[in-house]
């Protein structure tokens, strides 16, 4: 499984009961606290793992670091990456660095995953139920947080968001058994979601009033604290949207948010849903349904924005 179909990582089988996963992902300091930055970056990249359906075995360091900076901020970039390997019960086993003007971080993961129990973006089936497991909005309060105008508590709870590793959310979809998993990132929900409508052949409906926002981030967009991001997923997705309900624009720049360390976006047979849920819950993840998977009416997938929408609670 590689690039095909856009799915969050490689896989290679090395035996018939065995599989590897590989990814890398490393980014720009998001937060000030280099510790905590080190945390959001190493739970970003290994997210993917767990998108797959895998378990994180290997990480290597992805570091990117001026000359002119302490090398204090960067034993704690290295800390906060180290301790989240560790809370992934994987192994950090060394990595690279390059001297450059602007720090980056991040990490090279290998995981692993018996070949039939692979999570793909290509296995939705008309009927599956998608379910969240984070809300949306990290896009605008980094935005607002370089503006130095995020509210302090609201955005407190967002980097405790991306500091957390997906991994329960993992564990409970495999204790339930699920059709396909994505992570919602940079392409925020609705660009993920068209990747899997795209690679299973489905349209997909949201439902407008299920998402779950973190809280301020609506009234940020609503300011104009705005990442361009955003604007680049709107675009890409142009004529790929169809909205069957009044959609607010701050709800709007939200739904197409670039997301870091975002949750899981889970489709499950309808029958498993509010099992899913209730297990999801249980493992401490907020978790939401937010829509479901339909015959696709066109010629192309599509992902159709109404209210209404009736999904388990």
């Amino acid at each position: 499984m590689g690039h095909g179909t856009s799915d969050d990582a490689a896989v290679y089988r090395l035996s018939p009961a065995l599989a590897l996963i590989q990814t890398v992902d490393f980014f720009t300091p998001v937060v000030d606290d280099p510790f905590m930055y080190g945390q959001i970056a190493a739970a970003n990249a290994l997210s993917d793992v767990y998108a797959m359906g895998g378990r994180p075995l290997l990480a290597l360091n992805v570091v990117c670091f001026p000359s002119c900076l302490s090398p204090s901020i960067l034993k704690e970039i290295l800390r906060g990456g180290a301790e989240m390997v560790r809370q992934a019960g994987a192994v950090l086993a060394g990595g690279h660095s390059i001297d450059d003007n602007e720090p980056k971080y991040g990490l090279v993961v290998t995981g692993v995953v018996a070949p039939d129990k692979v999570w793909s973006n290509a296995s939705v089936q008309p009927g599956d139920i998608l379910v969240l497991t984070k809300p949306l909005g990290t896009g605008v309060f980094l935005a607002a947080f370089k503006g130095d105008l995020a509210p302090e508590a609201e955005f407190a709870a967002v980097v405790r968001s991306m500091a957390t590793l997906n991994d329960r959310a993992a564990r409970a979809a495999q204790v339930v058994g699920i059709s396909a998993a994505t992570d919602i990132t940079g392409f925020g929900l609705l660009g993920h979601a068209h990747e899997l409508a795209v690679a299973s052949g489905v349209d997909i409906a949201f439902s407008l009033s299920s998402i779950p926002v973190f809280a301020g981030a609506r009234d940020l967009a609503r300011q104009g604290l705005v990442p361009g991001g955003t604007y680049r997923n709107r675009a890409y997705l142009e004529g790929k949207i169809e909205s069957r309900a009044p959609v607010p624009e701050d709800l709007a720049d939200i739904l197409f948010d670039p997301q870091t360390s975002g949750g899981l976006l889970l489709a499950v047979q309808a029958p498993k849903a509010e099992l899913l849920l209730k297990t999801l819950i249980h493992e401490g993840v907020t978790a939401t349904a937010v829509g479901i998977a339909e015959p696709m009416q066109g010629k192309k997938p599509i992902i159709r924005l109404l209210d209404g929408l009736s999904l388990p609670a």
